[in-house]
């Protein structure tokens, strides 16, 4: 028997980023609804023949969306917020849609956090306790036809029940989300019974809550789930999928569905392969998820084969699924429009086209058993070592300075409240400071300007001379608008994560390896490739610049050593810690440069330090623990009177404050406003001793909110956290806003600072 493939997901921006600049035409002007339609319709056709075209047997649809897949099934299930629509919770429209994506009016968008612990964020569904469900889109339907007209068969995909009531939040007060599950099964077993009466064979559930920590009661809900979703449509398949994590004690739950096949990931469950094949039932598949579908190394054959083998070996080849790891919407798409780099890293790497040809080529020496003598094993594993071997990954002089730490690196020299005095009198700030969280927007000038001075039609001088123009107009504005901090503006960067990867050793980077991280915000990871070190300042230029076009305090902004880390495709050689400590000492040196320089507050930011966390919290300390370490490495080598900022974003703080007050950086700048300060709940339990700024402007919205608005948040923040530590600032960095946006915005923020104030000194 012929052992099967198949794909869970692939990226859906395009190989151009069709899909980007499609959707931002639309919301420009919605009478480009019709060219949006067909810019979707191209790119779902391409993904599906493409991988028709590499063998790939189960073939996923409904994994295309305009903005997020969660996002899509709220629609699909009629349980959208109230708020957002004119036709009970039947999203009737685009603009609809779009609403509870980005907001509009006085609208606030869903609340956006990161998939598990992936950088690609989500849209989180907000379920009442009394809340009804309907069949109330048509999307995985017409797609599955789509595609059946093209003449290929697809298994659609849809986030399981469990799954997407785990992942979703309570609206309004507090309730058991598992008392939904007798109203949603009736819906998914009418999706089930229309797509097998339009002749769908499989479909694919996701069910990532199976990697998590579970509840009995959750155990027990799945397993009812799924016994009485298998009969609701006969002579339909139904596999469960879960993935970046083992099993663990879900893997009795997991052995015990009724459902045809099951998926594992190999690259983070792997311990879990042997008792899951031993427990497998004789009539069910096994999908064997042996690319990895989270990072962009070349597979190495000889570990897959064997592993394919041995479960070859247990269950039969005719019970046997490959498969990637996870859905390929997590790497680029293809290596065909990249350039060799000067390292010649393009024979190590695989991207999501490259990996659909890795599973047909394994399959097919799995299936012929003699892979040894094979020319295309000898060639993989030969790319394989070269890329372990290289010089640049054994750095005698990083390996043994990271060998050298003692603590003592990894501690101011005083505690925040001896330090607090000092900084409040170098900085002469007032109450409720104000400022932002790094960069301003690059504007379509500033992105034209960096591109044409990258292929040659500006000097280096003369693109020089655009960027101060740029950062001067910056801080005239910042000066204006009343702000008491001021940031430079960060026009010369690209990324926050690019920008200091292309100014260490040891990172690659590619011209097109596009990953969507939300809505049609699109990045460009670095490839972590070897050691990590600094060969000279990377920021200190432009700080200084900066500095002294103002006599306000000036920021030195950077990114934190988790969060290049985490928004990398990092090597797998090594431990994360490993690398992490690399990246903190180059760090370090770059702080101690903008000490040196004048520079009196330095803001390192961390959005990533919760999404580097394991999906089981008992595995959160070891992790954590190298995490902080990593951070205070980077940041305690100043003195005292020099202020430490960090920034954090878009996701669940309440369970990790300890840490991050062990962090000791003294403000952090913290996502507020979509969650309407809902963090201030976790502050009332937990006494965070330092300088906080919780984000009153969403900056992921086009909607710009008044000063009555921030000024009430403001005031729930100040009977959480005191007036003497509360800082006032936007939720995250305005790069990807229009200055139409953020001079009003930013207006509106000062103006309920002053507000504030002036309450404050009235009582």
């Amino acid at each position: 028997m012929r052992i099967m493939t198949q794909n869970l997901g692939f990226p859906r921006i395009g190989r151009d980023r069709e899909l980007k600049k499609a959707v931002e035409a639309y919301w420009k002007d919605p009478r480009g609804r019709s060219g949006l339609l067909a810019t979707a319709s191209s790119i779902r056709q391409r993904n599906w023949r493409l991988q028709k075209a590499a063998g790939i047997d189960l073939i996923p649809s409904n994994d295309f969306s305009f903005y997020d897949q969660m996002l899509d099934h709220i629609c699909l299930l009629g349980c959208a917020p109230s708020r957002y629509t004119e036709n009970g919770r039947r999203v009737a429209n685009l603009d609809e849609y779009f609403a509870m994506a980005r907001g509009s009016g006085d609208l606030h968008a869903l609340e956006m956090t990161k998939w598990l612990d992936t950088n690609y964020h989500y849209l989180v569904p907000e379920l009442e306790a009394d809340q009804d469900f309907q069949l109330a889109s048509t999307k995985p339907f017409d797609e599955f036809r789509e595609a059946l007209g093209l003449g290929i068969l697809t298994k659609p995909v849809l986030p399981g029940p469990l799954s997407f009531l785990r992942l979703a939040k309570c609206g309004g007060k507090a309730f058991d989300k598992l008392s939904l599950l007798p109203k949603l099964l009736p819906v998914y077993r009418l999706i089930l019974r229309e797509l097998r009466q339009l002749g769908a064979e499989w479909v694919q559930f996701d069910e990532p809550i199976l990697a998590m920590d579970m509840e009995p009661e959750e155990r027990a809900a799945l397993l009812s789930a799924y016994r009485d979703l298998t009969g609701a449509a006969p002579g339909l398949s139904l596999m469960v999928c879960a993935y970046f994590g083992p099993y663990g004690e879900n893997l009795a739950t997991l052995l015990e569905l009724p459902v045809k096949a099951l998926h594992i990931d190999t690259f983070r469950a792997g311990d879990d392969c042997d008792a899951l094949l031993q427990g497998l039932s004789p009539d069910t598949m096994l999908s064997l998820g042996v690319v990895d579908g989270r990072n962009v190394w070349k597979n190495d054959f000889s570990k897959s084969l064997k592993r394919i083998a041995k479960a070859r070996e247990k269950i039969g080849a005719d019970r046997l699924i490959l498969s990637p790891s996870c859905s390929l919407l997590h790497v680029p798409i293809s290596l065909a429009q990249e350039k060799p780099t000067p390292l010649e890293l393009l024979p190590w790497l695989s991207f999501a086209e490259e990996k659909l040809s890795e599973l047909g080529v394994l399959a097919r020496l799995a299936q012929a058993g003699n892979w040894l003598s094979s020319p295309e094993f000898r060639a993989n594993q030969e790319a394989v070592h070269d890329r372990r071997d290289h010089p640049a990954a054994n750095l005698a002089g990083v390996r043994g300075r990271v060998m050298r730490l003692h603590p003592e690196q990894e501690t101011r020299k005083s505690p925040y409240a001896d330090r607090k005095s000092g900084q409040s009198a170098r900085l002469g700030l007032p109450l409720y400071p104000t400022t932002t969280i790094g960069s301003f927007p690059q504007t379509e000038a500033v992105r034209r300007a960096r591109a044409n001075w990258k292929k040659g039609g500006a000097t280096d001088a003369e693109y020089r001379s655009f960027l101060e123009a740029e950062t001067l107009q910056a801080i005239r504005r910042q000066e204006e608008l009343g702000l008491d901090v001021l940031v430079h503006g960060e026009f010369e960067r690209n990324d926050m994560v690019e920008f200091f990867g292309e100014k260490l050793a040891g990172f690659a980077f590619t011209s097109g390896g596009w990953v969507q991280s939300y809505g049609t915000r699109c990045v460009k990871p670095p490839i972590i490739y070897g050691d990590v070190h600094r060969t000279g300042p990377m920021t200190l230029d432009w700080a200084a610049f900066a500095m002294k076009a103002t006599d306000r305090p000036m920021k030195g902004m950077l990114t934190g050593p988790v969060t290049i880390l985490k928004w990398s495709f990092v090597r797998d050689d090594q431990p994360l810690s490993e690398t992490a400590d690399q990246i903190a000492l180059a760090i370090r040196d770059e702080v101690a440069d903008l000490e040196a320089a004048g520079i009196p507050i330095i803001q390192i930011d961390e959005p990533a330090l919760r999404e580097a966390l394991p999906l089981r919290k008992s595995d959160w300390k070891a992790c954590l623990d190298w995490e902080v370490r990593a951070f205070k490495l980077a940041s305690s080598g100043v003195k005292d009177e020099t202020q430490i900022h960090t920034h954090m974003c878009y996701c669940d703080f309440g369970e990790i404050m300890e840490y991050i007050a062990r962090m000791d950086a003294d403000v952090i700048s913290l996502e507020a406003s979509r969650s309407r300060m809902e963090l201030l709940g976790t502050f009332s339990h937990f006494a965070y001793p330092n300088g906080i700024g919780p984000g009153v402007w969403d900056i992921h919205s086009p909607r710009i909110p008044g000063p009555e608005e921030m000024a009430e948040l403001l005031l729930r923040a100040r009977g959480v956290l005191g007036a003497e530590n509360l800082w006032i600032n936007p939720d995250c960095g305005l790069k990807t806003r229009g200055w139409e946006e953020v001079l009003p915005a930013l207006r509106n923020m000062v103006e309920a600072a002053r507000s504030l104030r002036e309450k404050t000194q009235a009582t």
